[in-house]
């Protein structure tokens, strides 16, 4: 089970500082990597003291946490991070991030604005603006940084020719307008609308193609066109100008009742809709993730080039499949040391049945981490250093085999050994007496349970240091004739090699298991990769369907306001989409 979360208070994620420089917060990104759940990122912006920290703290079900309009102070710039465990989901952890306000005059310099919108779009997997009055024009100006987001955003390292921002609506977040001390009536042409049609009503664009059309058309477009969902919440004020000083310190019940109840209907909304953030393709992004990507874009903008979640996204690939590596040796080492103490096994299949085992939870671990492992090359490094550590451990087993059977032997000859010392089988019959003794040590080490797979070779060694012991007891049996002792060498070296023969065919036989069992590791790699990437493919065309059924909603708008040339490019990617889904097949992998 992972660690319970504790962060009682919200930490600078990214700092701005003096509104030209970003830094990205070690200590920020030691909580996040500590964080191995997937993650929920809601993301807040907008203009400065719009209320943006209100409900961010309304998610993290505090009063107080992020500061609230004009007790933000100068080192409190930046995005702020408050990570809690999710109140619905208890495999996923909720990351808040509030932004600074966005074109505060009292900052002077703001040009970082763009920078600052642009990191919480990549960062969250839920997009929150927040605004005051009404969705007008003014406040479509205040979206303006949207419309600059194919600049400041890059998809691929080395972009091709065709337009790839229907790419966007796979890896942006969802759109929510929170419009705040809203006084206007929900009404169109005289009917009731709902606050989601009101919202896509003022997203409607305008006929023409003039600059002053262009300019109107362009931020509704983008938003139309990056974003995959599109909700809308309409706040009455909160409380009377004075009390609003003191918000935190209210109780919900001095506050207007409409308002505590839209606030309620968007905490409910953006908890249970809010989804995991995720890569293209579907996968999902833990808090250790997202200190990778968070590092890697301010990295780029540090360096005065446009993030590219391409890079981003190769970066953390390295990181997450050294780690999945790692993660599942490491599985691997443990499970096969909480076996040595009950090393030796029985046989050599056993030890291989236990590897085999082990080794299936290892993949397991390193497939549940891995990210884009191109041409399986961190999944074959893992089988070469599983392989290497089955070898040891192989070593231990026949070490404790080795190490169980000389100290069997040696208590089992103790009579045996006395009464070579004292000369007992130094006289006529003595060969007889050494014979016997020496078939009950063999009968008794025989019988004993749990010698493992070095019996035979230990027997052998045994035999083979007494072989001078009985050679000078027949000699000094005087009650032997010559053609009995000759016989008696004679089947002594019958049994060395009967014995001889029994270890080759055991060691024929070790080879061949091991050789199956490469076999059998293989096809074990080769059928789990199978079902991974089986999964990640009904994962790809789960999301294309879902972004073809959005592109659809946006290619009805843009047939209601008989944009042709707009409908037709969404049909083009729409196609291709489906086109996608229709060649993915199942692959053959060559491990």
């Amino acid at each position: 089970m992972p660690p319970v979360l504790s962060m009682p208070e919200p930490i600078c994620l990214i700092e701005n500082v003096d509104g030209n420089t970003l830094v990205f917060n070690k200590d920020a990104e030691k909580i996040l990597s500590e964080i191995s759940q997937p993650v929920v990122v809601i993301a807040i912006v907008g203009k400065y003291r719009t209320g943006k920290s209100y409900l961010m703290n309304k998610l993290a079900g505090k009063r107080t946490g992020f500061a609230l309009g004009s007790s933000i102070q100068s080192k409190t710039k930046g995005i702020w991070m408050w990570c809690v465990p999710h109140p619905q989901n208890p495999g996923q952890t909720l990351i808040l991030l509030d932004t600074e306000g966005l074109g505060d005059v009292e900052k002077g310099d703001c040009k970082n604005d763009a920078w600052i919108f642009s990191l919480a779009v990549l960062l969250s997997s839920a997009f929150v603006f927040n605004s005051l009055g009404t969705i007008d024009q003014q406040s479509m100006e205040q979206l303006h940084y949207v419309t600059e987001l194919t600049k400041l955003i890059k998809l691929k390292s080395s972009p091709e020719k065709k337009d790839e921002s229907g790419e966007y609506k796979r890896i942006f977040p969802s759109f929510t307008w929170c419009v705040r001390d809203f006084t206007l009536l929900l009404e169109k042409d005289g009917k009731p609308i709902t606050e989601d049609e009101y919202l896509m009503t003022s997203l409607e664009m305008k006929k023409g193609t003039d600059k002053k059309a262009k300019d109107y058309n362009l931020p509704r477009e983008c938003i139309l066109h990056f974003f995959h969902t599109h909700k809308c919440f309409v706040f009455d004020r909160p409380a009377s100008k004075k009390k609003l000083r003191v918000l935190e310190e209210l109780e919900e019940s001095e506050l207007e009742e409409e308002f505590v109840e839209q606030a309620t209907r968007f905490y409910s909304y953006m908890i249970a809709e809010s989804r995991v953030k995720t890569l293209a393709g579907g996968f999902e992004v833990t808090g250790r993730m997202l200190a990778v990507l968070a590092e890697s874009y301010v990295k780029a903008i540090q360096s005065g080039t446009v993030p590219c979640m391409e890079n981003a996204v190769l970066a953390l690939s390295q990181i997450e499949n050294t780690g999945a590596l790692q993660d599942a040796l490491s599985k691997y080492e443990r499970e096969m040391d909480n076996h040595v103490l009950r090393f030796p096994t029985e046989t050599q299949q056993e030890f291989l049945n236990l590897h085999m085992e082990r080794e299936k939870e290892a993949i397991k671990v390193f497939l549940g981490r891995s990210l884009n492992d191109k041409d399986q090359e961190y999944q074959h490094k893992l089988k070469k250093l599983i392989d290497n550590k089955m070898n040891e451990y192989s070593t231990k087993n026949e070490t404790a085999s080795r190490d169980f059977c000389r100290k069997l032997l040696r208590q089992l000859s103790l009579t045996m050994e006395d009464d070579i010392l004292a000369g007992k089988y130094s006289i006529p019959g003595g060969h007889k007496l050494y014979l016997m003794e020496k078939l009950k040590v063999m009968e008794a080490y025989n019988v004993t349970p749990g010698k493992g797979i070095k019996a035979l070779e230990v027997m052998q060694e045994y035999v083979s240091e007494k072989k001078d012991v009985e050679a000078a007891v027949i000699q000094a049996d005087n009650t032997l004739t010559e053609k009995e002792r000759q016989l008696a060498e004679e089947r002594a070296q019958a049994e060395n090699a009967e014995r001889e023969r029994a270890i080759m065919e055991q060691n024929n036989r070790n080879l061949q298991q091991r050789m199956d069992d490469q076999n059998r590791s293989f096809e074990q790699h080769k059928e789990m990769l199978m079902d991974k990437m089986e999964q990640e493919r009904k994962m790809m065309m789960q999301q294309n369907e879902l972004l073809i059924a959005q592109k659809l909603k946006e290619q009805e708008v843009m047939m209601n306001g008989g944009f042709q040339d707009k409908m037709n490019a969404l049909q083009q990617e729409i196609n291709s989409l489906r086109s996608q889904n229709s060649s993915k097949k199942r692959r053959c992998i060559v491990m």
